[in-house]
């Protein structure tokens, strides 16, 4: 990956000085453009060695463009709030809207280099973390955005040159620190792991471009010009091709299916029901103060089709919670803030910390059901979503989070008669609009989403749990229920390895060294 970059790049402080003015204005025009469509995120990560010019690089590109349009994002290691939630939560976080540049000094590649040469994850673990971001990157240009992924490269030599540069000069010698020399020592270290996490990584949707960081001028000159030359290539094709997708695979030929199976004349007389409330209610604000959980999060997910009770049987377990301790989040139609950004930032951006619950009335699931139903992402849209939330809660569950998964069914019947008591009583009005009507002539489409949903995204992590809601009183004592027996399981596996991941440095148990001693 490295060879290029060692052959001794050069360019003259003459023809540097006729190259930029031209370069310069090119770069405001490309970035006008992509101001002016909004329909493109830049993605720009600067990568390399210690004293390759990096910041310089950067600084650089805010003096030759629009600020105000720019944004740069330094990372160091996570901090504790970030330790509280899925590694990829702070980079989620960062993400720029359509029509602007966000930089990252520092990205989801730094951390994994770090904890492979301090020993802390081994070849495996990076293989995995590699395939992890590769995910993540192809759903970043998936949803449109350009990711250009920039490593600045330094011979050990010229390494160590430029770091004497900088210390010998007044004006840099506080950017020279003693880690900074520490880290000089791992070079070899640092080339074996970077070499072959790029290579893993280097991806036709997002390839690594190395550049010789010893000369200045060459390696400003060579970000630029890929910079400028890129976005003009993506401005041009905003519209990128979709790739063909296969058919669904339908196994339901005997007419039976998972939300078929299900009975729902399941019902509870009212006493039954209350003596089941207060002791699942008290069972659950007792597992909400355990002390286990403050080393863990909960996400309770809940899905079902309208007036199917998803609000009634939220508000059964907030009515068991401290107020203080959870958040209920209603999902709509997203804002423009929200289409500004990849499908599921809506949602990593609400995921909560330690000891903490999150309630989503109806959830990331959207893009499965109404969106494919209604038309508003295309086939490839849709299709590659299954992948990504599985990868999303997959990420929760190696971070700790709990997630619990409720979709309520009710017959078509039970749901009409739900719609007509709604229009007859004042205060239910509110919650019945003509596109619950309309969506009722969509029933078994509906039906079918949710029957391929439940196939591809019900995981040994995170199950779906499908709750015959024809009878409320039933729902809502099997969610209690469900719930308490999913947290006192969950609470229960390994807690020590949980709570060391609170102090100061504390790594996540697929992070723990194996096989050594602290």
């Amino acid at each position: 990956m490295f060879e290029t970059a060692e052959i001794g790049h050069k360019i003259s402080k003459a023809d540097y000085k006729k190259a930029v003015p031209a370069l310069r204005a090119d770069l405001l025009g490309a970035q006008a453009e992509l101001y002016a469509q909004g329909k493109i995120p830049v993605v720009l990560l600067i990568s390399g060695q210690d004293g390759a010019g990096k910041g310089e690089t950067i600084n650089l590109l805010y003096e030759w463009m629009d600020a105000r349009f720019l944004s740069t994002l330094a990372f160091a290691r996570p901090t504790t709030e970030e330790r509280e939630r899925p590694s990829m939560w702070r980079y989620w976080q960062a993400l720029p809207p359509k029509g602007r540049i966000g930089m990252f000094a520092g990205s989801w590649y730094s951390d994994p280099i770090r904890e492979h040469i301090d020993g802390d994850i081994s070849r495996k673990e990076l293989d995995a973390r590699a395939d992890q971001i590769n995910r993540f990157e192809a759903m970043l240009v998936n949803e449109g955005a350009l990711v250009l992924k920039f490593w600045f490269h330094l011979t050990r030599e010229a390494q160590k040159k430029r770091l004497k540069a900088l210390a010998s000069d007044p004006r840099t010698a506080w950017r020279v620190t003693q880690w900074n020399w520490d880290r000089l020592e791992t070079y070899d270290q640092l080339q074996a792991t970077a070499g072959h996490l790029l290579r893993m990584t280097n991806t036709p949707w997002a390839p690594w471009v190395v550049i010789d960081g010893s000369n200045d001028n060459y390696r400003a000159l060579t970000v630029g010009k890929v910079l400028r030359d890129a976005l003009r290539a993506k401005l041009a094709n905003t519209s990128h091709p979709t790739s063909p997708v296969a058919p669904m695979v339908r196994v339901d030929t005997d007419g039976r299916n998972v939300l078929s199976a299900l009975d729902l004349g399941l019902s509870l007389t009212d006493k039954h029901y209350q003596n089941e409330l207060a002791h699942w209610q008290g069972r659950l604000a007792e597992l909400a103060r355990d002390p286990r959980l403050q080393h863990r999060a909960l996400v309770c997910a809940f899905e079902g089709a309208d007036a199917a009770g998803k609000g009634g049987s939220i508000r059964r377990i907030a009515g068991a919670l401290d107020a203080r301790q959870y958040r209920i989040v209603p999902v709509a139609a997203p804002t423009d803030e929200e289409r500004a950004q990849p499908y599921l930032w809506r949602f990593w951006r609400h995921l909560p910390r330690h000891g903490h619950i999150t309630l989503f009335d109806r959830t990331w699931y959207g893009r499965v059901l109404v969106e494919r139903i209604e038309g508003f992402c295309t086939d490839a849209d849709w299709l590659r979503a299954y992948t990504e939330i599985n990868d999303f809660e997959h990420e929760m569950a190696e971070a700790g989070l709990i997630l619990v998964k409720f979709w309520l069914q009710i017959s078509q019947e039970e749901q009409l008669r739900r719609f007509q008591e709604r229009q007859r009583v004042e205060f239910k009005r509110s919650k019945i609009t003509e596109e619950d009507w309309r969506n009722r002539d969509k029933w078994d489409a509906y039906q079918q989403a949710v029957c391929d949903m439940v196939e591809r995204t019900s995981t040994g992590t995170a199950p779906w749990t499908l709750v015959e809601a024809n009878d409320k009183r039933y729902a809502r004592i099997k969610i209690l229920r469900t719930l308490c027996e999913r947290l006192e399981t969950e609470l229960a596996r390994s807690p020590k390895h949980w709570a060391d991941a609170e102090r100061p440095g504390g790594q996540r148990p697929s992070e723990k060294k194996r096989g050594k001693k602290k």
